[in-house]
């Protein structure tokens, strides 16, 4: 039973890391987009984007049958339940993540007022620049037990929250040069819903680096957020 619970444990983690790199294959889609500064996104991206989306949901489902199965099969050690159980709390917020992804694109051909978009197009960025890189952060915190990284992962996370808050009192500020108020009003709205699911990829990512923490160390912090952001200057291109 050994060699057989060896072979589904690392088959499992073989599989985990396809499924993140399909993961992060999105996130450096929505990366491409935003940087360009444009709201029409490319026929052949898009179709990436939902194509990628389908197989997430698909490989989500058979990976969190495998955890399940492994753990109930072959009676692992109490690391390895730790291991297997983190895994699987990943594989959800990995999931969850493209399913912003996706979400973020359609928003994106919403935004009718282009004006608007472009005065807060360079703070956007720099939300998913920053959202992106603790994702990433996050997993390799996960595959390599590196647990700085997570901690890295946990204390900037309200980071976002800050960019969010400064982005709307940017958007409410220009909204007042702008003649079509029609226009503003319902961009706005699509603008803030966009920011929002930047937001919930930032909140999956400190998910991911609590998992990790669990899987390293067994200690299931999910409650207790670390502190002390790191300098958020750092991710502006300018001021």
């Amino acid at each position: 039973m050994s060699i057989k619970k060896d072979e589904a444990i690392q088959g499992i983690l073989t599989d985990f890391e396809g499924f993140g790199n399909l993961i992060l294959q999105q996130l450096d889609l929505l990366e491409d987009i935003v940087n360009s500064g444009e709201l029409a996104i490319p026929e052949e991206t898009a179709i990436r984007i939902l194509e990628n989306e389908k197989h997430v949901n698909k490989i989500e489902v058979k990976l969190s049958e495998k955890v399940v199965n492994a753990i109930v099969l072959y009676q692992p050690m109490a690391s390895e339940v730790r291991k297997l159980f983190a895994t699987y709390r990943i594989v959800i917020s990995l999931e969850r993540i493209s399913d912003h992804v996706v979400k973020i694109t359609e928003i994106m051909g919403k935004i009718k007022n282009r004006e608007i978009y472009n005065f807060l197009s360079e703070t956007i960025s720099n939300m998913v620049l920053l959202s992106v890189k603790m994702v990433k952060t996050s997993l390799v915190s996960f595959t390599t037990n590196d647990m700085e990284l997570a901690g890295w992962t946990i204390k900037t996370d309200p980071l976002i929250s800050e960019f969010s808050q400064k982005l709307l009192k940017k958007a409410a500020s220009k909204a007042k040069e702008i003649d079509d108020k029609k226009s503003i009003l319902m961009s706005f709205i699509n603008i803030r819903e966009m920011i929002s699911n930047i937001e919930r990829i930032a909140d999956h990512s400190t998910n991911i680096a609590e998992a990790a923490i669990y899987a390293c160390e067994g200690k299931d912090i999910r409650h207790h957020k670390l502190t002390e952001p790191e300098d958020e200057s750092k991710y502006h291109n300018h001021e």
